[in-house]
């Protein structure tokens, strides 16, 4: 945690750095994204020290990155959370990971898609059993805020990176390995949407687009669920969803979870190399917690 010398007091990246530039300032940043916010679990999901934790909470609360909520009386404990400008900070989290899923992780080459064995691919095996946080994010309809997780058996979410309409595409998009297959999987979907809603489950698609863009294709298309707009990226980074950066936008890849009520994920398939096998396998899934319950 530097000061910024004077030399660099208008270069906006030194000051941004000044906040943020820090190991564990970034990780704290991912870990609230995640959904957890106690000063207990933070220090359980980093592996800090009780001192380090306590300095660096303390600069993101001074800096106006998080903020201290109260959530027990007596004795006063608080929790931490993102604050707006927080929340901007998401965006660059996600493009770093998607810089070190290429650069580091990768070969370099640009993908909408991964190898089963890729730490992308390991990420997504492992939200397994994980919660998903509370957040909302827009519906396609109006734009009014929709919680990803409707209840009932379990929701299903498939992730996708963009569809034509109402387009246009960034420039070879058709060349991105695992870029194309978007409209085929939304229709996929309303085909069997009769079938998840016998099975007492909701469907929802994401994607990055905006909602009034997804609102023109979810019209063409005539879907009967909602499209849910993660353009602020807010469940990418809280599930650490695989991205990739196409017309200088960030793309969620394509990838499929089944949510219980409880807001557990039951099912996670990524990378996604077969639409249809990945529907019977998400209504399968649903099938088997009516099941149980």
């Amino acid at each position: 945690m530097r000061s910024v010398p004077e030399r660099d007091a208008a270069c906006a990246i030194a000051q941004a750095a000044a906040v943020v530039g820090d190991w564990w300032s970034l990780l704290l940043i991912r870990e609230t994204a995640r959904g957890h916010h106690r000063f207990d679990a933070l220090q359980e999901e980093l592996g800090i020290s009780r001192k380090v934790l306590t300095e660096r909470l303390a600069h993101l609360v001074e800096t106006g990155v998080l903020e201290k909520v109260p959530y027990q009386d007596r004795p006063l404990r608080h929790e931490y959370r993102l604050t707006e400008s927080g929340r901007g900070l998401l965006p660059v989290l996600l493009s770093m990971q998607d810089w070190a899923d290429r650069w580091v992780f990768g070969d370099g080459s640009l993908s909408g898609t991964a190898d089963e064995e890729s730490a992308e691919a390991r990420r997504v095996a492992g939200l397994t059993g994980e919660r998903l946080p509370l957040l909302e994010l827009p519906g396609h309809q109006d734009g009014a805020p929709v919680d990803p997780v409707a209840g009932g058996v379990a929701t299903v979410l498939f992730c996708y990176p963009a569809t034509g309409t109402p387009g246009p595409l960034p420039d070879g998009w058709s060349s991105i390995p695992g870029a194309l297959g978007c409209t085929l999987e939304n229709r996929l979907f309303r085909d069997a949407y009769k079938d998840f809603r016998a099975a007492g489950a909701e469907v929802h698609g994401v994607s990055t687009q905006r909602p009034d863009e997804q609102r023109v294709f979810a019209v063409e298309e005539g879907l009967p669920f909602t499209l849910l707009s993660d353009v602020d990226l807010r469940l990418a980074a809280a599930l650490r969803l695989p991205a990739f950066r196409a017309g200088q936008m960030l793309r969620l890849k394509r990838a499929v979870l089944v949510v219980d009520r409880d807001r557990v994920v039951r099912h996670a398939r990524f990378p996604v190399t077969d639409i249809p096998a990945a529907v019977g396998e998400a209504l399968t899934e649903v099938r088997r917690l009516a099941a149980e319950s």
